[in-house]
């Protein structure tokens, strides 16, 4: 048992948090930039476009919640198995994992093949828009259910500390997204010139190709989890009960948070086409850096759920301290890295915007610099330690509070009553990143949070 320290004096916490974070920074990094290299290939092809592409893009954010809720429910379960070296729990607890998230994606394809339209009317009514936003969604609803369950098998192998397979898949499915993306948009070497169409195309097969990848390593190579053995689909009525318990108040915070999200950007979009589209471009970038702040989300998960399943609480409390004073460090780090930054990013859109739009977008990812120092805290004691140690409910409290009862109602407010500029509706916006380190804080110094979820 360690004797009790404010920090974590063992070199290999660090050993272990620095190259765990690493490369699961490179593979996010990487697996956004699938979606992404739609928009930037989009913004140099046709502003219509890329405001389609990006209005599509909010629908898959909410898909994107989903597997990230469904990923961390299973990581907080299957971690704290992993630490008491009890693999078979985690092969069953990824099946009820796996055939939730194919339930959930085959709901999102019917709904967008029923009514895309109505759907898309939610984010935007202007007409062009619409209708590069139809060509586009028509392609990659059906990337919807195969993203869910390659992130669920991502998140199994995360738990028992596989994270490399993940960085690879996500490069080849870049260079691969990228490649027909130039080909297919612009018709190159012979092809037809399709657009929006030919960016949904790439994603697509970009798409299969990650999951069959994935699906291949871990039947064939994989030694840790050996994942597809006789009965890793059986039904566990105690397991699934043990998931549940966790994957509900998970999803129900990350999904009710990211709905609230298309609808705020919705109310830039009905504010004026220039709004989306630098919001589109700022955010862009943002989002890039997040992908640090969500790799450490989930590293905080895995290395706080296997400390839990050892047993050692001294150990579970310094690793806590430690990770928080690294993310206040880390959100520093990426906040002025975004705004030194800002002024070649913005040149790759030079060419294809007005000016009002380009000095609006300026303005927006001045503002996100600040918003990444909150956002690099709350997010990864939230989600990472507090989440990851077994204590969902509180972060849905925590989150339903801050997103429906404040910032939603600040935002319509601001955009809608008060009239405020562009720059201060997306602070509005944002606020939560700022407001919820507070009970983070406050929660966390209690250890509260800390629960022995296997059985």
């Amino acid at each position: 048992m360690q004797k009790s320290t404010f920090f974590t004096k063992d070199k290999t916490f660090y050993t272990t948090l620095f190259s765990m974070l690493a490369v699961i920074s490179l593979q996010n990094l990487v697996a956004f930039s699938v979606n992404m290299a739609d928009n930037i290939m989009l913004g140099s092809y046709a502003q219509t476009a890329l405001s389609g592409a990006a209005t599509v893009n909010q629908i898959f954010f909410v898909i994107q919640q989903f597997a990230m809720a469904l990923g961390n429910a299973l990581v907080a379960l299957a971690s704290q198995y992993w630490g008491q070296e009890r693999p078979d729990p985690i092969r069953t607890l990824t099946g009820i994992a796996l055939k939730t998230a194919a339930l959930v994606g085959g709901i999102f394809v019917v709904l967008c093949l029923i009514m895309p339209e109505r759907i898309l009317r939610i984010f935007t009514s202007d007409a062009a828009i619409l209708a590069e936003g139809k060509n586009y969604l028509a392609i990659i609803l059906w990337t919807f259910i195969l993203f869910l369950l390659s992130s669920v098998l991502m998140a199994a192998l995360r738990a028992v500390g596989t994270v490399r397979i993940s960085f690879y898949i996500s490069i080849a499915s870049l260079i691969v997204n990228v490649g027909i993306n130039y080909v297919l948009i612009f018709g190159k070497f012979g092809f037809p010139e399709m657009g929006i169409r030919g960016a949904a195309i790439g994603t697509l097969i970009s798409r299969i190709m990650e999951f069959l990848i994935l699906v291949f390593y871990i039947a064939f190579v994989d030694k840790k989890l050996r994942l597809f053995t006789k009965g890793w689909l059986r039904h566990d009525p105690v397991l699934a009960r043990d998931f549940a318990k966790i994957a509900i108040p998970t999803v129900a915070s990350s999904v009710l948070w990211s709905i609230s999200v298309p609808l705020q950007t919705a109310v830039l979009g009905h504010l004026s086409s220039d709004a989306i589209a630098a919001n589109s471009v700022a955010t862009t970038f943002y989002q890039y850096l997040k992908v640090v702040v969500q790799a450490m989300c989930s590293t905080s998960a895995v290395m706080i759920g296997q400390a839990i399943g050892r047993g050692n609480l001294e150990r579970v409390k310094s690793d806590g301290r430690t990770l928080c004073v690294i993310d206040v460090g880390l959100g520093v780090v990426l906040g002025l890295l975004l705004f030194l930054l800002k002024n070649p990013l913005l040149s790759l859109y030079s060419g294809s915007f007005n000016a009002a739009t380009m000095q609006l977008a300026d303005q927006l990812i001045i503002l996100m610099s600040f918003v990444m120092v909150g956002m690099a805290y709350e997010m990864p004691v939230c989600f990472g330690i507090i989440q990851g140690g077994g204590d969902a409910a509180w972060n849905m409290r925590v989150n339903l509070i801050s997103t429906w009862c404040i910032v939603v109602p600040l935002t319509l407010l601001a955009a809608f009553v008060w009239k405020l500029p562009v720059v201060l509706v997306v602070l509005c916006i944002q606020s939560d990143q700022f407001f919820k380190g507070i009970p983070a804080f406050l929660h966390f110094r209690k250890y509260g949070w800390i629960k022995m979820l296997t059985r």
